[in-house]
């Protein structure tokens, strides 16, 4: 386990390349992202997300989100992009909003009871988007275990999971927000599952229709 300081110009360089190189070998890094730190995997390494999976203690009845370093990456995952999606990227992407979306039926990978579906976000914090440009879709949730508090230092994060994660990327304290506003469009409506950084009225303004609030 290295943590690396990625305040410091040269630090953040060895730091992404050792999480680039602890990814694609199927390792477990903790990255921040613009609403706390988390934890990652290769989307696509169905070991590594199980592995992820139990660092957490969590079973894989609550799928895994991805998240993507560019917008064009989506299409390459989802079987449609419906218009609303490609509407909310562009006015809310990289940030606060997660987009359940129907997965490409091709893909192998395994992130749990999906239904078919993927929960997909481009963060809005540079540590994070250079490592997903470098790696591809990872699978990155909170980095914290079942029953802790979803960190915001690098500290809390090591506190919860140890040895359990190769590489430690440290971007120093995050302000805490409210987590992303995820934005169900697997159906005919638009559905809110959950409100966080992004609000409801903002998600109206954008589709030019009132979404259901789950």
């Amino acid at each position: 386990m290295t943590t690396f300081d990625c305040r410091i110009p040269d630090t953040r360089a060895a730091g992404l390349a050792a999480a680039q190189s602890a990814v694609r070998a199927g390792r477990l890094v903790v990255v921040p992202t613009d609403t706390s730190y988390g934890i990652g995997a290769d989307a696509f390494d169905q070991d590594a997300v199980r592995e992820l999976l139990a660092a957490k203690r969590r079973g894989p009845e609550t799928p895994v989100p991805v998240l993507v370093g560019s917008w064009s990456t989506v299409d390459g995952l989802v079987s449609v992009v419906p218009s609303a999606a490609r509407d909310l990227i562009e006015a809310f992407w990289p940030g606060g909003l997660s987009l359940v979306l129907p997965h490409a039926p091709s893909l192998a990978w395994d992130l749990g009871r999906t239904r078919g579906t993927v929960v997909l976000r481009m963060p809005l914090h540079p540590v994070a988007l250079e490592l997903l440009r470098e790696c591809g879709p990872m699978a990155i949730t909170g980095a914290n275990a079942a029953g802790g508090a979803v960190p915001h230092t690098c500290a809390d994060a090591y506190s919860q999971l140890g040895d359990l994660v190769e590489v430690y990327l440290d971007g120093g304290p995050l302000t805490a927000d409210a987590g992303s506003t995820i934005v169900d469009l697997t159906g005919p409506d638009p559905v809110v599952r959950r409100e966080g950084a992004v609000t409801t009225a903002q998600i109206a303004e954008v589709l030019g229709r009132q979404p259901v609030v789950a």
